[in-house]
């Protein structure tokens, strides 16, 4: 019995993980570039107002209405695109978003690895 529950919860997140895409910053822009781009902030609104990439929505992954909030405003039957600072608050709302059925497309070393690759940002809300 322990071990059939064990093998569940191993088919269950290699599940998630599959909807979860960590790309670089290049491809990443590709994605962003393409017509049926969502794409999702998870940093906090003082992050954002920093700078951010156009057209994001910034839904801060600590807010405690965040789930609910993604669900309302992005579609799960396209991908989501999805960034932080850094990438690691990014991986961590990619992980829960993908246990309600998102696939996600996440900047692996987050905005920071933009700004790096020479892409730019936006300080309009």
């Amino acid at each position: 019995m322990a071990l059939m529950a064990a093998l569940g919860v191993t088919m269950f997140s290699c599940t998630r993980h599959e909807r979860i895409h960590s790309v670089i910053a290049e491809e990443f822009e590709h994605a962003v570039q393409s017509s049926r781009a969502q794409l999702l902030d998870v940093r906090t609104a003082a992050e954002y107002a920093q700078g951010h990439i156009a057209g994001a929505v910034n839904i801060d992954m600590h807010a405690s209405d965040f789930k609910k909030r993604v669900m309302e405003m992005f579609d799960r039957s396209r991908p989501l695109l999805i960034y932080c600072r850094s990438g690691h608050r990014s991986r961590m709302a990619a992980s829960w978003l993908a246990s309600i059925g998102f696939r996600l497309i996440n900047l692996k070393g987050g905005i920071i690895e933009w700004e790096q690759a020479g892409l730019g940002i936006s300080s309009r809300r």
